[in-house]
């Protein structure tokens, strides 16, 4: 049963673990929705659970005093929410939301640090805590080095990668807070990727029309962190089932 249950996972981290190491955790996963703006991990709180993401899009942000705010990572079903706790760390002044409703699987932090008695599901979780360093990493270059446009095309990329679908229920709010600008500079982006024929945005959705102009704009500020991803975690899938193929960078349909 544990098996059959791993192998209908959506969950890339899920889908890794070592057999041994999945049924320890099994009986104590449950299969929650998540609603768009659910909580997954609050600010200088205790987190509780964490939650494998099988469909939707979580965020990550942080969030200064005086009130700025801004989209620091995001999370699909390639990854796991409250992942602080694997270096020891029971809270963090960042927040983790759903930004875009789906599922998960939510497993209690204690059951979840169980899973550290496991070699090969230990290296597992390092390596995916290296990988979202990398994200932020490049979250900085983008930031530093690359016009706003640019920027945004990175992020959709990256959205496209964790939602599987052209068209993505993203709102201009939410553009700007992965941005960091005003929301009235979010159309003006969004009009020049839609000349290039990248995009077709209306309200609450972005369909992707052309992925490639979309690589072509974003450059050299995306595709390290996915392609480490691959080389680090998709090599454990591939020795269970057939790997998806990198589309640009990402992962395949």
């Amino acid at each position: 049963m544990a098996e059959i249950f791993q192998e209908r996972a959506t969950n890339r981290l899920i889908r890794c673990l070592p057999d041994e190491a999945f049924r320890l955790v099994a009986p104590y996963l449950r299969h929650v929705d998540l609603p768009t703006g659910t909580p997954l991990v609050e600010a200088n709180k205790p987190i509780e659970h964490v939650y494998f993401i099988e469909s939707g899009l979580a965020s990550m942000v942080t969030s200064s005093a005086d009130g700025n705010s801004l989209e620091v990572g995001n999370i699909g079903y390639e990854g796991i929410s409250g992942y602080p706790v694997l270096l020891g760390i029971d809270r963090t002044p960042n927040r983790t939301f759903m930004q875009v409703a789906g599922s998960g699987l939510k497993l209690s932090v204690s059951r979840f640090l169980s899973l550290q008695d496991n070699p090969e599901a230990h290296l597992l979780f390092l390596r995916y805590i290296h990988t979202r360093e990398l994200q932020l990493a490049y979250s900085a270059l983008a930031a530093a080095r690359y016009h706003v446009h640019q920027r945004l095309a990175r992020w959709l990329l990256m959205c496209h990668d964790r939602l599987i679908v052209d068209d993505m229920p993203l709102t201009h709010d939410f553009l700007a807070l992965m941005l960091g600008v005003r929301r009235a500079g979010v159309t003006v982006q969004l009009h020049i990727l839609e000349g290039m024929r990248a995009i077709k945005s209306t309200r609450g959705n972005v369909h992707i029309v052309d992925r490639r102009i979309l690589l072509e704009v974003a450059g050299a500020s995306y595709g390290v962190p996915e392609a480490e991803y691959e080389r680090l975690i998709g090599s454990e899938l591939a020795s269970r089932e057939r790997p998806p193929k990198l589309s640009g960078a990402g992962w395949s349909r």
